[in-house]
């Protein structure tokens, strides 16, 4: 171990305890004890939040090459009320491929215990038992392998590294003709195309939604064009029909856009990389040059493919006729916030659906239903923002959705909403500005499809079709208003001082070359709750100051840090970009903290 390097400092880690209990052990229960001798990650996770997604894939690779010496288990800790229910996280487990434990904590303990204040969020312990990094955010998977090394190293030579197999155990695979299907898509033909996002392959049923009529893909992970039985998807998502009788296929994991040749099969890429869209990246361009971040939906709207691009809370285009794409609306930032397309902030859109006058969209962490006009402005019909979610019909003003994935034209000029954790169909009627439900007992619907007076719901936990008929009256249902379970942060009055920590990887250090290597920007809820210190900057602490008269909000904070492999004789350093937003949840009380630390990499000393 290089032993000019500063020593970390050493907190004992708290034990994990969940009262969902443990999966993808074979019904063991672990405790930090049981684990000792393992490197292990713990990845703080919710399964609604993109970002967290993104974590599960950088992880991949790094639990591939490290099996024998490192354990990650991942801290299921809900941010809606569906995703504290234990049959959800089991599904969701499967649904995203997550292949190591999983600790089900429900009530937020073990999140409490590490005073996490971010989905997702990594903590490193050694193998004696200390906590040694914590990560929030994306883009650590290159920092935490050098650690990985590093303790390897380290305890190799104490003899306190145990090799050998993890805890985990793969469930057994189910038989069903449909795995977590995501979206779905009526054909000239009458079938219907799905997309089996677990099984990675495109399915064309009958008209009556259950017979298999043909599969495409090969059913494995991965990134290849050509015939329908070699050709890989990685988690497909949303379809559209184009005008040339292709489908465009928004294919999540592999950050691209696919196209399907109905009559042939065969695959081939319009859009993407296959590499994940970062701060700093080009927002426009040829196609197939443009990274891209999690597309969940698509549909032809005023000529071009619009994207819900889930992983950047952004509307992009595609342009058939030109083969560009480019950002539409959005700015990156998390939020609900209203205007033209260019300042509107959205909270991971996941859902689409075009009419000639509106896009209309399904934003689904801030539990809304917005829409797009002709001109680019961006408006809401029901939901208020990333912390108040339920099931309320009603005027759209007061009417609650929890998380909904997608959205569907209806005949008359109202939508029907796939209200995906409350497990309900949800109508919203501009006419008359009310929302009604339309159907309950659904599980995890997740987009809908019209076909003739029927609608066909892709009910994704129950991996099938479920045809329903378009009722006349909408069912009454008792209502529900929830605010997120996190506890809010106590703060004094006045004078806030933010500190965003971020020790650069070691070897690296902050990459100045072209201006600052950081950025921050904060906001707050309401807005009248800061005083100073909103905006954007390129220093990563600021002072805020808080109106006493304001009892409470959230604060959004938005971070950002490249760095560079610290190598004077390399021209062309390695870089990465480290990224988080957090929503802070915040009470002003005379006893609170005058000091908010929020950690993107390191630990707060």
């Amino acid at each position: 171990m290089n032993h000019s390097a500063p020593r970390r400092a050493r907190v004992r880690a708290p034990e994990l305890t969940g009262k969902g209990g443990w999966l993808n052990t074979g019904g063991q229960q672990y405790t930090l004890a049981d684990l000792r001798g393992r490197i292990v990650i713990l990845d703080f996770w919710t399964f609604c939040c993109i970002n967290c997604l993104h974590v599960l894939d950088e992880l991949r690779e790094l639990e591939e090459k490290h099996r024998d010496t490192v354990v990650v288990i991942g801290v299921h800790s809900p941010k809606f009320v569906h995703e504290a229910e234990h049959r959800a996280v089991v599904d969701a487990v499967e649904r995203y491929g997550v292949e190591h434990p999983v600790l089900d904590d429900p009530e937020l303990a073990t999140w409490k215990q590490y005073a996490v204040r971010a989905w997702p969020t990594l903590v490193v312990i050694d193998p004696e038992g200390y906590v040694v990094a914590q990560h929030a955010g994306e883009g650590h998977a290159h920092a935490i392998e050098r650690l990985v090394a590093e303790l390897e190293t380290e305890h190799e030579a104490k003899g306190t590294l145990r090799r050998g197999d993890g805890p985990y155990v793969a469930p057994e695979p189910e038989p069903t003709v449909l795995r977590f299907p995501g979206k779905a898509l009526l054909l000239p033909s009458g079938n219907f195309l799905v997309s089996d996002t677990t099984r990675h392959q495109l399915v064309e049923l009958a008209e009556d939604g259950e017979s298999v009529v043909r599969r495409i893909g090969s059913g494995a992970r991965g990134f290849a064009d050509g015939p329908a039985d070699t050709a890989t998807f990685n988690e497909p998502q949303g379809l559209a029909l184009l005008d040339d009788g292709s489908v465009v296929v928004a294919d999540a994991v592999n950050h691209a856009l696919r196209r399907l040749e109905l009559t042939t099969g065969e695959v081939t890429t319009l859009a993407g990389t296959g590499r994940q869209w970062w701060q700093g990246s080009p927002t426009s361009g040829p196609a197939r040059e443009v990274d891209l971040s999690s597309p969940w939906d698509v549909a032809l709207w005023q000529g071009k493919v619009w994207i819900a691009m889930a992983g950047v809370h952004q509307l992009w285009a595609y342009d058939p006729a030109e083969g560009t794409v480019a950002v539409a609306a959005g700015t990156t930032n998390e939020g609900l916030v209203d205007g033209p397309g260019a300042e509107a902030w959205f909270a991971q859109p996941s859902g689409l659906a075009a009419t000639p006058e509106r896009l209309w969209l399904a934003d689904s962490e801030t539990s809304a239903l917005r829409w797009v006009d002709p001109d680019g402005s961006v408006h809401t019909a029901v939901g208020t923002g990333l912390f108040d979610f339920g099931h309320r019909d009603g005027a759209a003003e007061q009417a609650l959705l929890q998380h909904p994935l997608g959205v569907t034209a209806l005949p008359d000029g109202s939508v029907a909403v796939s209200d995906t954790y409350n497990h309900a169909l949800r109508r919203y009627d501009p006419a008359t500005g009310e929302v009604t439900t339309l159907a309950t007992d659904l599980r995890e619907p997740s987009d809908a499809v019209l076909a003739g007076h029927d609608i066909v719901v892709v009910e994704s936990a129950h991996h099938r079709l479920t045809r329903l008929r378009l009722p006349e009256e909408a069912v009454k249902v008792p209502e529900v208003a929830h605010r997120t379970q996190r506890e809010a942060t106590e703060v004094a009055p006045g004078r806030l001082r933010l500190d965003v920590v971020f020790q650069a990887p070691a070897g690296q250090k902050l990459d100045t070359r072209y201006g600052p290597s950081t950025r921050l920007l904060v906001s707050s809820t309401p807005p009248e709750l800061l005083i100073d210190g909103e905006g954007a900057g390129t220093e990563l602490s600021r002072a805020l100051e808080l109106d006493p008269s304001v009892p409470e909000g959230v604060l959004h904070v938005s971070a950002m840090a490249a760095s560079c492999d610290d190598d004077p004789d390399n021209e062309y350093p390695a870089c990465h970009v480290h990224q988080q937003d957090w929503g802070v949840p915040v009470r002003l009380t005379g006893s609170g903290t005058d000091r908010l630390p929020l950690v993107l990499a390191g630990m707060d000393t």
